[in-house]
């Protein structure tokens, strides 16, 4: 099993980053990695001759859909972010903060979808296959969410320059 832990190395930010952009949380994000390389562990002679990568993604997406079902969520806290000024050094981190925000607030399915599309790439029907969904509705969830991105006041006052910021 040392090809495991080799490929469990080269992989770890990389299935990192797209759990934190399921769940919007370091911490879970670490989990649903956790969660997933300890159940493809048994399995790794079968997986590692075919996709790792693609099972482990699908994998991710299905094990996360799966927590949302069965978690809790009678209470969810919210920590209110100060409001920061335009033009400030650290604009990159408020736009960071405010995509964040509005990733978390996109419904489970959509956030997933545009995690696959645009994090790991994958086609319309790599995502529809890997969701176990149809190509029309991944199309269907990636205009929808990205729609929601584009009307949000808070990202379009982030990303269209102040007059003061336009003139040279």
């Amino acid at each position: 099993m040392d090809d495991f832990e080799e490929f469990v190395r080269a992989a770890w930010p990389g299935l990192l980053r797209s759990a934190w952009l399921l769940t919007g949380d370091w911490h879970r994000a670490e989990d649903l990695v956790q969660t997933v390389l300890a159940r493809v562990y048994g399995r790794w002679k079968r997986v590692r001759d075919d996709a790792p990568q693609a099972y482990l993604r699908r994998m991710m997406v299905t094990t996360y859909l799966n927590w949302w079902r069965r978690r809790w969520r009678g209470e969810v806290a919210f920590d209110v972010l100060p409001e920061h000024p335009s033009g400030d050094l650290y604009s990159g981190s408020d736009l960071r903060i405010a995509l964040a925000e509005m990733l978390a607030s996109l419904p489970r399915q959509q956030r997933a979808v545009l995690m696959l599309r645009f994090h790991a790439d994958l086609t319309e029907a790599q995502t529809a296959q890997a969701m176990g969904i149809s190509v029309g509705t991944v199309k269907s969830y990636t205009a929808r969410a990205l729609d929601r991105l584009r009307a949000s006041p808070e990202l379009v006052s982030l990303v269209t320059p102040t007059s003061e910021e336009a003139s040279p």
